[in-house]
């Protein structure tokens, strides 16, 4: 399969698959004054804080899929607090509490230790994983996460979760056939699942 380590020069692909599935597996172009917002969010800070753990689906015309991951949660929320919410600090207004969609979204992005899950030194690796729908129901999820789990395995890695919009059932129905199960801090509005490697 064309699966691929991460380029610097995947970066606007990524970017763009992320957008493009942004909203519960379907385009989230136009849901928020800004579209960089959901890539900014999901998948810059591991683009920048651990390239060396993304991978694309290239099928020769760049990116068009990808699987991100931050191996220690712990340490990645520490690196996104130094590194990246400065980068976000920049961008965007940071409104607390909370009112409409934008700053909601907002606020996930200006609070790291929302990835300090009561069971993260479990499971302490957690990935991000989006294929462009014409990808989809050809094997490449599978394979992504399979190569992740090894590659995790390999360094020790005991445990990976994820979270998810629970309005994208078929990703829930993927994670499913491939062994996560939901961990004991998840709730109906925000899926946690969990695979022991």
């Amino acid at each position: 399969m064309p699966i691929r380590n991460y380029r610097p020069t995947d970066h606007a692909a990524v970017s763009r698959i992320c957008l493009l599935t942004g909203a519960g597996g379907t385009d989230a172009t136009g849901h928020f004054e800004s579209d960089d917002l959901i890539p900014d969010i999901w998948a810059r800070p591991y683009l920048a804080l651990e390239p060396d753990w993304a991978w694309v689906v290239d099928e020769g015309d760049g990116a068009v899929g990808y699987i991100l991951c931050a191996p220690n949660t712990r340490a990645f929320t520490e690196s996104y607090r130094e590194r990246w919410l400065p980068v976000l600090a920049a961008r965007y207004t940071h409104v607390d509490p909370p009112r409409t969609d934008d700053e909601k979204m907002r606020h996930l992005g200006f609070w790291p230790d929302r990835m300090l899950i009561a069971e993260v030194d479990e499971y302490p690796a957690h990935l991000h994983i989006d294929l462009l729908p014409s990808l989809q129901g050809r094997g490449y999820g599978r394979a992504l996460v399979n190569m992740l789990t090894d590659a995790l395995r390999e360094n020790g890695v005991r445990g990976l979760h994820l979270s998810m919009d629970p309005a994208n059932t078929a990703a829930r129905a993927f994670y499913d056939r491939l062994g996560f199960g939901e961990l004991p801090s998840s709730r109906p509005d925000d899926p946690l699942l969990g695979i022991r490697l």
